[in-house]
């Protein structure tokens, strides 16, 4: 099944293999050449990939920001809206809702328009919408705005996952995608800490924090539209910041192993091969289970360190440290992941650390409150961490520009977005005085879930490897 969607995708062994060795000098990384091409990238589109998804994420977790903030004076998103706990959780899925459904669409509609212009199409819509939260008034119009910002939001980080392989080899795309990822951990550090800030605002204007906090964290995003519609570069070919060497390294460095922007739209053909795949529904399926664990922390930080004794404008500080240590833990894993070509075994590693973390705090009295923190932490770490090696481990296993963009989007749409609805019910408010149990015991489940699915899918591939091996072939799969 597998080996015969290999044998689809790229050439016949042997011009594989004579173009493989052709390109085994001038593709190296090692060379003086490559590693300033791959510097100069860098500089261009990482940082800038990065903020794009830091306000993205900025936009979508304040809500949960919101629903605490000032809830001490009643001036908070739920007492002003009339709004229950149920009708909150509502507004939640929505979003979710729409993620699923707008991914697939999202990242054929990236190709098709150009990267640049698609996401700054993005960023401005999501933007305004976020604004808009600032003057809801019922559940209904909360729901409304919170489905149509999902419809937007969907596309950046598939979009963005598949943009690197216009540009990246496989093994230097898990650290890009984890510094672009890291950027949600400092989101929740600084959606906290402006949290905190925005908080001392109750009421300037007549308009409660909470709107403050919508308006505030919505600007930002409209304005950098803009940037991006003329900043972001769109493919190496059409880089007018490359010289014509550089265009052709780049071209020679991507031949085997990375999407190209001349590359035909997708064909029926071409989606019927990635959907009848049966393989990467593995990968969906173990995408599913860090999914929950990632949605229910976002949404759910400032509820929890609510419930470890922390109120008010507190309980928003209190949310930066986890998040402050899971960017660096990111970056770390998603480094040695690459360095060491193993991205399933970090995975495996440090979901495993996640679990442990929700275990100990699911069982420890709900009073042990530093305790429990210090848990929250762990399980922050082990749980962000493992997500840019997934998504790297993915990509590297896919061989065509159009199958790499499919599944990028079926993984976030079938996996991620189910994944973070289940997120989104797990941390019920009737549990805050025991501590919230079943949203930890689900999250431990699912993360021991994602480390046994990352070591069968090792013995599975390495398996195939051994066939691809007794074939003659050049290109295997990694894990």
């Amino acid at each position: 099944m597998a080996t015969s969607g290999y044998q689809e995708d790229v050439e016949s062994n042997d011009e594989k293999r004579d173009l493989n060795n052709d390109l085994t000098a001038s593709v190296s990384t090692d060379t003086p050449e490559s590693k300033a091409l791959i510097l100069k990238q860098d500089l261009r589109i990482i940082p800038l990939c990065a903020f794009i998804y830091l306000l993205c994420y900025l936009d979508r977790s304040n809500i949960g920001n919101a629903k605490v903030l000032n809830a001490d004076t009643h001036h908070d998103l739920l007492s002003e809206t009339h709004m229950t706990n149920g009708q909150y959780i509502i507004a939640l899925m929505v979003f979710l809702v729409a993620y699923a459904i707008f991914e697939v669409p999202s990242n054929i509609m990236l190709k098709k328009m150009r990267p640049s212009r698609w996401i700054a199409f993005l960023m401005f819509s999501w933007g305004s919408l976020t604004v808009g939260l600032g003057g809801v008034g019922s559940f209904g119009s909360v729901t409304a705005v919170r489905f149509l910002l999902g419809v937007f939001e969907a596309g950046l980080f598939p979009g963005l996952v598949y943009y690197l392989t216009f540009w990246y080899r496989t093994e230097e795309r898990s650290i890009r995608v984890a510094l672009i990822l890291a950027s949600a951990t400092l989101a929740g550090a600084f959606g906290g800490a402006i949290a905190y800030g925005v908080g001392h605002m109750n009421q300037v204007g007549g308009h409660s924090a909470w709107r403050w906090l919508f308006i505030l964290e919505g600007i930002p995003s409209i304005v950098s539209a803009f940037a991006v519609w003329f900043f972001l570069p769109d493919y190496p070919e059409t880089a007018k910041w490359l010289s014509p060497a550089e265009k052709d390294l780049a071209a020679s460095r991507l031949q085997l192993e990375g999407s190209h922007g001349a590359s035909r739209a997708m064909t029926w053909a071409q989606a019927k091969t990635t959907l009848t795949d049966l393989r990467l529904y593995a990968h969906y399926a173990i995408y599913f289970g860090i999914s929950t664990p990632f949605s229910s922390l976002s949404l759910f930080t400032p509820t929890i360190t609510a419930g470890l004794g922390y109120s008010g404008l507190q309980a928003q500080l209190m949310t930066v440290p986890p998040y402050a240590v899971a960017y660096v833990c990111t970056i770390l894993v998603s480094y040695s992941a690459d360095h060491f070509n193993a991205r399933a075994l970090h995975s495996a590693l440090f979901a495993t650390i996640g679990a442990i973390g929700f275990l100990v705090s699911a069982v420890l009295p709900p009073t042990a409150y530093s305790a429990r923190y210090g848990c929250l932490i762990v399980a922050a770490s082990g749980a962000f961490a493992c997500i840019p090696p997934l998504l790297g481990w993915l990509s590297s296993n896919l061989f065509t520009t159009a199958a790499i963009g499919l599944a990028i989007a079926m993984n976030i749409g079938f996996g991620g977005a189910p994944g973070q609805i289940v997120g989104v019910f797990i941390y019920k408010a009737d549990e805050k005085a025991k501590g919230y149990p079943t949203g930890h015991w689900v999250n431990a489940g699912l993360l021991l879930f994602v480390a046994v699915g990352c070591i069968g899918m090792t013995f599975y591939y390495r398996r195939l490897n051994q066939a691809i091996r007794k074939e003659g072939g050049v290109r295997f799969y990694k894990y």
